[in-house]
Formats: structure tokens, C-alpha cells, sequence
């Protein structure tokens, strides 16, 4: 079977490596092009390029996949199937028709719930207990074709979006491979997705990742996890922008105004919410780096001294 490739970040990296380390024939990989990155700002290629390079493979990177030059590129490697993995790019018809079986999605949801560009993310904020990784047959649709396969994990109230992403990527790789070892029969076993329980996951903005203090303790809390590491809480006090890196609610009483530091000690800072307190764990100063809340305190606690009020604006 001769396999086509697409995918740009780690998530997709780790199933390109699967495949190789398996021994599956990958005759092209199709990635983002090159971006802008870090303070340099200068080019970085993707992880899936950086992978399929060191394995000497041919790599293309079209703006699009809609002109007639990538869809040419795609045809000439004569390709049985396209294995598609957080690619980032439109799939129109005529590439889905293009592989002599088609195209699979490896999506990481429990499809059709999370359908959509942040799935992960959408998962801890929306507080599922549970999620999972789904191969699909690709459609012209948004993550609507038939389901191949699926494989759960459980979210928890430490489950952050960077752990989560890791776990999902170790269920997707065996996942992938167990369905193109036998993929006919696999394909004859597929599963309709049923539309009137779809929910779309959309992408994530980085406005959303302002703290909204006047909200529950609880909703705040999975917003801090689902944007760990991107694009992390932030909230402000005294004009500095603080990042909240990891918290929990505590189901307290208060009569504080949303924002409010109710105790600042050294196992964490406690905030009032609009129903309960956020015990912020591990925050980060501009300029500094990640830190508990004692090694924060030892240097900050003034500034973070009950009373004190972390507002939604820098003014």
C-alpha cells in the first residue's frame, strides 16, 4: 500500500512516525508551508516536514490544495490512500478522489461530538469526562464521514490541553496503523455518524483566554486547562499581564467582587469567582517564567496581598 501523508504539527508528527517506524510505504508528505516563528520571527518548518525530511522523503507544501499544480503533484504518486492528521488545509473533492481507497482523518475527538479545528481544547472547556481519537473516511463535509474506528481516554480535573494532546497522540498512532493493516474490511465495518448530535469545536481565539472572573469557579478552572499551553489564562493586576498556568475551584462562599485575592499563602492564591474561588496554583510575571505560588509569593506578596483585585484590562 502506498501512502500519502498529510499533516503539519507534533499531533500529526507522531502518526507520520508511526508509520515509518511500522514500515508503511509513504511516497509524499504534504505539509503547511514554512512559518514565521519565535522572536526571530523567522522561518520554521513544521514538525511533519522536520520528520519527513530526516526520512528522506519528497515533501510538498502548497498554499492550497484547490490549484491544479498540487493536485497534479498529489496524482503523480499514484497514492492506494491519503492519511490526513491536523493538516490544516481544505480537502476539496477532486484531491478526495485522487487515492484509490480514499482519505482518513485522524480526529481527535469522539466524533461527531467536537467536530472541528480545536477539539482537544473544546473537550476540558465544555468539562467531558471523556474523549478519544476517531478514523474517518474523509467526505467533502467538516468531519461528517463514516467512522472506521475510534479508541477513548477519560479527562480528569488535572487534564490540561498539552496532556491531553499526548495522550490522544499515543491512542491515534496504533489506531491508524491497526486500521490501514487491514483497511478493506475495516472500511466494510464503518460506522454513519449521526449529524443531530454533532457539536463543532471552533477555533480557538486568543481573546477567549482573558479571564472572565465574574464567571463560576469551576468554568474558570477548565478554561485555564483547555488553554494550557496555548494560549494560556491570562489576567491582569497593577497593568502587568499575569498567566494562570495551572488551578482548581474551590466550592467556598463569598461575598467578593469577582477578581478578589480572598488568601494569598504559599500552597496558592485564592480568587474570588462569580460562584466559588479559583485556587491559582502555578502563574507566570512578564518576563519571568512558570512558578508555584510559594516561589511567586517570595517576591510578589505585596502585590498579591488579600484584598488586592486582578482586573480583565490592563487599566
Amino acid at each position: 500500500m502506498k501512502v500519502v501523508f498529510a499533516g503539519t504539527p507534533a499531533f500529526a508528527a507522531v502518526h507520520l512516525s508511526a508509520l515509518l517506524e511500522a514500515g508503511i510505504q509513504v511516497v509524499g508528505v504534504f505539509t503547511q508551508p514554512d512559518r514565521p516563528a519565535g522572536r526571530g520571527k523567522r522561518l520554521q518548518a513544521s514538525p511533519v516536514k522536520q520528520r519527513a525530511l530526516a526520512a528522506g522523503l519528497p515533501v510538498f507544501q502548497p498554499t492550497s490544495l484547490r490549484n491544479r499544480a498540487a493536485r497534479e503533484s498529489l496524482a503523480a504518486l499514484q497514492p492506494d490512500v491519503m492519511v490526513v492528521v491536523a493538516y490544516g488545509l481544505i480537502l476539496p473533492a477532486a484531491v478526495l478522489a485522487i487515492p484509490a481507497q480514499g482519505c482518513l482523518n485522524v480526529h481527535a475527538s469522539l466524533l461527531p461530538r467536537w467536530r472541528g479545528a480545536a477539539p482537544i481544547q473544546r473537550a476540558i472547556e465544555a468539562g467531558d469526562t471523556r474523549t478519544g481519537i476517531t478514523i474517518m473516511q474523509m467526505d467533502a463535509g467538516l468531519d461528517t464521514g463514516d467512522m472506521l474506528a475510534t479508541a477513548t481516554c477519560a479527562i480528569d480535573s488535572d487534564t490540561t490541553a498539552a496532556s491531553l494532546h499526548d495522550q490522544l497522540a499515543a491512542l491515534g498512532a496504533p489506531l491508524l496503523l491497526s486500521v490501514l493493516n487491514d483497511l478493506p474490511a475495516t472500511r466494510q465495518r464503518a460506522e454513519r455518524q449521526d449529524d443531530a448530535e454533532a457539536t463543532y469545536a471552533t477555533k480557538i481565539d486568543k481573546d477567549e483566554a482573558r479571564v472572565d472572573w465574574s464567571l463560576p469557579a469551576t468554568v474558570v478552572a477548565r478554561r485555564v486547562r483547555a488553554f494550557n499551553p496555548f494560549p494560556v489564562a491570562y489576567t491582569f493586576i497593577n497593568g502587568e499581564r499575569i498567566k494562570l498556568w495551572r488551578a482548581h475551584p474551590l466550592d467556598i462562599s463569598h461575598d467578593a467582587a469577582p477578581g478578589t485575592l480572598l488568601e494569598s499563602r504559599e500552597s496558592g492564591l485564592q480568587v474570588a469567582c462569580g460562584s466559588g474561588a479559583l485556587a491559582v496554583d502555578e502563574l507566570q510575571f512578564p518576563g519571568g517564567r512558570p512558578l508555584p505560588a510559594a516561589e511567586i509569593m517570595k517576591s510578589r506578596s505585596s502585590l498579591l496581598a488579600p484584598g488586592q483585585c486582578f482586573a480583565n484590562t490592563a487599566a
